[in-house]
């Protein structure tokens, strides 16, 4: 039996092993992703972010938890950021979700970010198509957290949470610099600190100020994920937004929007790629380097000379 086959029965070992190619950048990934891709786009997908600190993978832990109890089979993808050392992913979420280890319905992955700003890189889209494909019901996407780079997670997940915790001080500045918009639901944990109130209030009034396209209201739940306080009405929260895509054609909208972000991230990826080969057979990057050094070119046309040297 190939690793598609097995994958496609839910095969835990392949799944990884598949997944250690597409982390590699491996060529033999790319026919199993081509083989799996029509077995995908069943999966739910949610999406956790915001600061560090804010307990995020305490409430991922928690999430699967419900879902579980739902008797819902969980993929979790723990995006950590790159080691600037060994190019490699930090693997503390994976440790502290050790009590889901022994279930065979939940599979857990940490990712390295790979530099990308967003805190998600194409690789981290190829393991969500294979847990899909294996059969999750939920894959849950837990970015690294840093700030408002982290807006690539709307393009991926269906339902998106934005985390916050009372008493960070500048939290609630960086979701009005640019997360605010991406979230579908808005999480206050670590609500048994003082301020939680506070902290919900603030995020009302930006919410009042705030434009949805697609007629969903975002909800806001205080939790505190470490006694799993909160989480059960989070998890219901959740339910209520995926049936509010499936009943608006949300869902299809989304997953058309991440097929259009996949497909443009890839056909960019390819053609640089296939540009800067190229370049290196005409004698390499470095004299050109050194001409816009010297301001004997321009990056602009540069950049048109290569295009026009390879008949783009």
């Amino acid at each position: 039996m190939d690793l598609v086959e097995k994958i496609l029965q839910g095969d835990t070992r392949s799944a990884a092993r598949l997944i250690s190619l597409v982390e590699n950048g491996s060529g033999e990934a790319t026919p199993a992703l081509k083989a799996l891709y029509p077995h995908t786009g069943r999966a739910y997908v949610i999406g956790v972010t915001g600061p560090p600190g804010s307990g995020k993978s305490t409430l991922t832990d928690q999430i699967t938890t419900q879902l579980r109890q739902m008797e819902k089979s969980v993929g979790v993808i723990a995006v950590d950021p790159t080691s600037p050392f060994t190019g490699g992913a930090i693997l503390a979420d994976r440790i502290r979700m050790q009590r889901h280890s022994l279930d065979r319905q939940v599979f857990i992955r940490s990712m390295a970010t790979r530099g990308q700003l967003g805190g998600l890189s194409r690789a981290t889209n190829d393991v969500v198509d294979i847990l899909d494909a294996m059969g999750k019901d939920f894959i849950i996407i837990e970015t690294v957290g840093v700030g408002q780079d982290e807006v690539d997670i709307v393009k991926t997940a269906h339902t998106t949470l934005v985390v916050a915790v009372p008493g960070l001080g500048d939290e609630i500045q960086a979701i009005k610099a640019g997360i605010m918009e991406i979230g579908d639901i808005f999480v206050v944990n670590k609500a048994d600190r003082e301020g939680a109130d506070r902290t919900v209030l603030e995020i009302e009034m930006m919410l009042e100020h705030s434009e949805s396209d697609s007629g969903w209201r975002p909800r806001i739940f205080k939790t505190v994920a470490a006694r799993g306080e909160g989480v059960e009405a989070l998890a219901q929260g959740i339910l209520e937004h995926r049936e509010f895509l499936f009943e608006e054609h949300g869902h299809r909208r989304k997953g058309r929007d991440r097929s259009r972000w996949v497909f443009r991230g890839l056909l960019q990826e390819r053609m640089t790629s296939r540009v800067m080969e190229r370049l290196v057979a005409a004698g390499g990057l470095e004299p050109l380097i050194e001409r816009l050094a010297r301001r004997e070119t321009d990056p602009y046309s540069a950049v048109e000379e290569i295009m026009e040297k390879c008949g783009l």
